[in-house]
């Protein structure tokens, strides 16, 4: 789950990490009353930040910096309802729903800061880099050099030597290494205990006055430990993610919609990678990822059905299932009652094997449906692809 800037950093100071002085607002009213207030505190300026789930929100015009309050109050009313598109929102955008008022600050360096899981290593790594406010993928693509890593020992923690390490290596001042442990320590206990998949500081900034602030921050949750985080679920902006995929949430169902044009319905989430994988190796290409799991019931294959045909660039359904807890009848009997609900006129391909195999398939021969039988994954996927391409 991704929450936004402000939320991040309101938890993240709630561990002891700097931020810039400021507040959400959802009116243009409230812009000018934050703005007020902060430039009425001594700020020097005040930057108006739209809130979106996505980066490079700068280059999109999403990031204005004024010095006046005129200046924010202009600047609010342009970015407050504007579709904001950036190179992560896709070429439809997001509407800007809420902004982050700011005070701005007199900016000496711009570092990177950031912890996720390596997979590889089976620990949390501790990443920091000189080359903070750029997109730090291009970063280690160019130069891995420049990523500096500190594996963590879980139940240990960040040591203080570790982010030693990590303060000398980003050239911090002496005066300063003091600090930039403590908030780096701060940061880890944060991704810690909220069960996060991600928290990036991009950029953590030194001030000309010698300070260290996170002056943005990113931070994305773990959906299987949410259940231990109440106030963390209140978090979620359902604004902010695909209509299809808050849909399927409502009924348990791993879905997510991808750029394709072939609908899967697959049980168990390493054979639906297999079978996007297989639909690509075919010449295809998958409209979604959607897991509808080892015990789903008959209304939960009626709905995921009706999700997938949501998508209006689907141009034919594969369904490969392999029945183990999930019984094929079980199956069988949610498809027909979704195809006759939703008038299906797509092509539709079927490979079914596992427990009540036979009956799943009398159920679909007496349904009427227009549909096609693959014996295997590969004879699956190629019929799939072809049909979708005579549609």
């Amino acid at each position: 789950m991704k929450i936004h800037e402000y939320q991040a950093k309101n938890i993240l100071s709630k561990y002891g990490v700097p931020v810039p002085r400021g507040e959400m607002v959802q009116t243009i009213e409230e812009a000018e009353r934050v703005a007020k207030d902060l430039l009425g505190a001594g700020a020097k300026g005040v930057v108006v930040k739209a809130q979106i789930h996505a980066g490079g929100r700068g280059k999109g015009g999403g990031v204005k910096v004024g010095k006046t309050l005129n200046d924010a109050s202009d600047h609010a009313k342009k970015i407050l309802g504007m579709t904001l598109i950036t190179h992560q929102t896709g070429p439809e955008g997001k509407v800007v729903r809420r902004l982050l008022i700011e005070e701005t600050l007199e900016v000496d360096r711009e570092l990177y800061l950031g912890i996720v899981l390596d997979r590889a290593a089976a620990k949390p790594v501790f990443m920091a880099s000189q080359a903070g406010g750029m997109e730090i993928e291009e970063v280690a693509a160019k130069d891995p050099k420049a990523i500096l890593k500190e594996w963590i020992e879980p139940g240990m923690g960040l040591q203080a030597f570790q982010a030693r390490n990590l303060a000398f290596g980003l050239g911090i001042k002496p005066e300063q290494i003091s600090s930039a442990v403590q908030i780096m320590q701060a940061l880890y206990r944060a991704y810690e205990a909220t069960d996060a998949s991600l928290l990036e500081i991009n950029p953590f900034v030194v001030t000309k006055d010698g300070r260290l602030l996170a002056l943005d921050a990113k931070l994305n949750f773990d959906d299987s430990a949410l259940y231990r985080h109440k106030d963390l679920k209140e978090l979620r902006d359902i604004h902010e993610e695909d209509p299809l995929e808050v849909e399927a949430s409502k009924y348990s169902l791993n879905y997510i919609r991808l750029d394709g044009n072939i609908a899967c319905m697959v049980n168990g989430a390493g054979l639906a990678m297999a079978t996007m994988d297989i639909i690509k190796y075919a010449g295809g290409a998958p409209a979604n990822f959607l897991d509808v799991g080892g015990g789903a019931n008959s209304e939960q294959i009626t709905n995921a059905f009706k999700i997938l045909l949501s998508d209006k660039d689907v141009k034919a359904i594969l369904i490969n299932i392999f029945g183990g807890i999930l019984r094929v009848d079980t199956l069988a009997t949610g498809v027909v009652e979704a195809a006759k609900a939703t008038k299906l006129s797509l092509p539709l391909v079927l490979r079914l094997e596992g427990t009540n195999v036979e009956q799943g398939r009398e159920i679909l021969k007496q349904s009427g449906l227009n549909y096609q039988v693959a014996e295997t994954m590969k004879d699956a996927a190629e019929k799939v692809v072809a049909a979708a391409a005579k549609a």
